[in-house]
């Protein structure tokens, strides 16, 4: 289908002359720390029992490092569980919803997954969706605080985060829910307005996959031992023994047999978060690779930001949306194409791999900015994205 524009795009947009020098922007699994190797790993572990007292104490170790570096208050506990962030994610619903009617944010797709999970598949009394379309948040004002509230607090397939924490009530009365594992290690998180966090080791520390880490305050503990859900509660899901909050899980005592091998890479990850300046540092180079992006953007390349206010854009998941004259002229099974085509180019150069927008969000692209991802390699990838868009609008054109 042929566009006006596209003419005028190409000469604009040569093939760049400098590659990304590590191409990985995946947004899960994440790219592992700049210098990684396999070989920097310490594998004395593997092929040893979990529940023996080195790899016990390997496990423990990952939890008191991430403790230290999130600068997580002492009276929470923090443990490790299955089935990575969401693993950590339905724990936590289906150990602690209930007695109070749930607020469910959602503006992703994984915020839709959790109000799925509270009315249709708990059935929540009096629960509530407060949805918003990608790129935007819903209203925060509306949150009940009387209600258990869950959301995430960086949307991972959208690229929009809650910009602070003062839309939660330091006097609430139900529990607020955080899935953040778009945004642990990479964006402040006020642990004071909080009572249960959720994150993996495949986001910002791009540690593998399998893993979830499920962190619980003193109120979020209270719960535990006061309320006992009507449903069946499958063994991985069991926080409680005997009425009271198992202590083990967090204390390296994991549910199910742990990956050693991830437990060594999760522990690589964390040395080298502390190598740098901790969470400061870490939060430093996440937000430079959005700032990168956003310098980009004001040049008016045809992109743009698909998070519409600047204060809720992700400095991890950065999402962009198709913004080219040439674009919004196709239709919308052709718009969704054509993205797909730029994705395609650019991981058949070598330059971005995995950069596809989420297969539920708006077509466009994605870009991980995690903490392990170099600004110099974000600057690289930017000239291509234009390079090629031009291609796609060269053969639209045809």
């Amino acid at each position: 289908m042929a566009t006006a524009a596209a003419p005028d795009i190409r000469p604009a947009n040569p093939r760049p002359a400098v590659k990304p020098a590590n191409p990985r922007f995946s947004s899960g699994p994440c790219a592992k720390r700049p210098g990684w190797a396999l070989s920097a790993l310490d594998t004395s572990h593997l092929g040893r029992s979990h529940r023996a007292k080195a790899p016990k104490a390997a496990l423990a170790e990952v939890i008191a490092r991430s403790r230290a570096i999130l600068g997580m208050p002492a009276d929470w506990r923090l443990g490790i569980v299955p089935a990575s962030d969401t693993g950590a994610v339905e724990m936590a619903l289906w150990s602690l919803l209930g007695p109070r009617p749930v607020d469910v944010l959602a503006f992703e797709s994984f915020g839709k997954d959790w109000a799925a999970d509270v009315v249709k598949e708990l059935k929540i009394a009096g629960a509530r969706t407060l949805s918003a379309p990608y790129g935007r948040l819903p209203d925060l004002s509306a949150v009940d605080w009387s209600h258990d509230v869950v959301f995430c607090w960086n949307g991972t397939t959208s690229g929009v985060r809650v910009p602070n924490g003062e839309w939660i009530a330091p006097g609430r009365e139900g529990l607020a829910i955080c899935d953040a594992t778009s945004a642990a290690f990479a964006m402040e998180l006020p642990w004071d307005r909080l009572d249960v966090v959720t994150w993996s080791w495949q986001k910002v520390l791009g540690g593998e996959a399998a893993h979830g880490m499920l962190a619980l305050s003193p109120r979020a503990v209270a719960r535990l031992e006061s309320y006992s859900p009507p449903w069946p509660m499958p063994k991985i899901f069991r926080l409680t023994k005997g009425g009271k909050v198992n202590e083990g899980i967090f204390a390296g005592e994991t549910i199910n047999t742990p990956s050693m091998l991830c437990v060594a890479d999760a522990l690589d990850g964390l040395a080298w978060a502390e190598s740098i300046g901790g969470l400061p540092a870490l939060i430093a180079r996440s937000e430079a690779n959005l700032a990168a992006v956003a310098e980009w953007v004001a040049t008016g390349p045809g992109v743009d930001f698909l998070a519409e206010d600047p204060a809720t854009r992700s400095c991890t998941s950065i999402c962009l949306k198709i913004t080219a004259p040439w674009f919004a002229a196709l239709p919308a099974e052709r718009q969704a194409e054509a993205a797909k085509s730029a994705a395609s180019l650019l991981e058949k150069e070598g330059v971005a791999l995995d950069a596809a927008a989420y297969r539920d969000a708006p077509p466009g692209l994605r870009i991980w900015g995690g903490a392990t991802v170099e600004t110099s390699d974000i600057r690289a990838l930017l000239p291509w994205i234009g390079w090629a868009m031009a291609e796609v609008a060269a053969k639209e054109a045809a």
